[in-house]
């Protein structure tokens, strides 16, 4: 599960890359064991491609971790707070670059004209220095295409919404959200909401079936009395 400080430097970074006109993607499964690609940017420049590959760490914990730093670009980075990388800022490898994350106070998006599209901004706190592929351009290709044609069918499975479930799917997460049944506040529970909105919703059709009856009751008693 991510932390919100990780969704904020995933998606300012997304956004800053986005502007540079690269096409970026996060979460890139490598071949050959060579671990996963927080965040993966292709950019064209003139006749050429350039992979970029980020480590995003929030924590000394994190960093620290003894999973495999998938830097395996033409240039590679950690993206960290400015706390973490004044803590760490030692260790960051020769050749590796850092992107900082300075998060927006509540206030100056409060205070800004524009939408702000962004919880944060980025800073080049250490370039980073180019190296050759670490894996055949085409096999990078495939896995990058395919990390997108992943974020196409989530995309549209949102769109699709719960009409995309079968009833046991419905019924199977109904279920796990009664695992917390709270006996003594029941209007909190979904299922009991779910019920209630029901009911409530079979109750006001019943009563417009009724006012329509009425209504036509009356007019046949009208013309009857004429």
């Amino acid at each position: 599960m991510k932390t919100q400080l990780t969704l904020d430097l995933e998606k300012t970074l997304y956004a800053y890359w986005q502007e540079q006109g690269a096409t970026v993607v996060e979460e890139v499964t490598m071949p050959d064991d060579r671990g996963i690609v927080d965040t993966l940017v292709r950019q064209k420049q003139q006749d050429a491609t350039i992979w970029r590959c980020f480590e995003l760490k929030v924590t000394k914990a994190d960093f620290h971790s003894s999973a495999k730093l998938s830097f395996i670009g033409h240039y590679n980075y950690f993206v960290l707070p400015q706390r973490l990388y004044t803590a760490v800022a030692s260790e960051i490898p020769h050749g590796i670059g850092v992107f900082t994350y300075h998060p927006f106070s509540k206030a100056a998006i409060a205070a800004s004209a524009v939408p702000v599209v962004t919880p944060g901004t980025l800073t080049i706190a250490k370039p980073a220095r180019r190296q050759e592929l670490q894996v055949p351009e085409a096999t990078l290709t495939d896995h990058f295409i395919a990390s997108l044609n992943r974020e196409v069918v989530k995309a549209k499975q949102v769109a699709k919404g719960l009409g995309q479930f079968s009833e046991a799917d419905l019924f199977t997460e109904l279920k796990k959200r009664s695992a917390d049944y709270d006996i003594y506040h029941p209007d909190k529970n979904l299922y009991d909401q779910f019920v209630s909105e029901l009911d409530n919703t079979t109750i006001n059709a019943l009563q417009e079936e009724i006012d329509a009856l009425n209504a036509e009751l009356a007019t046949v008693k009208m013309d009857t009395s004429k």
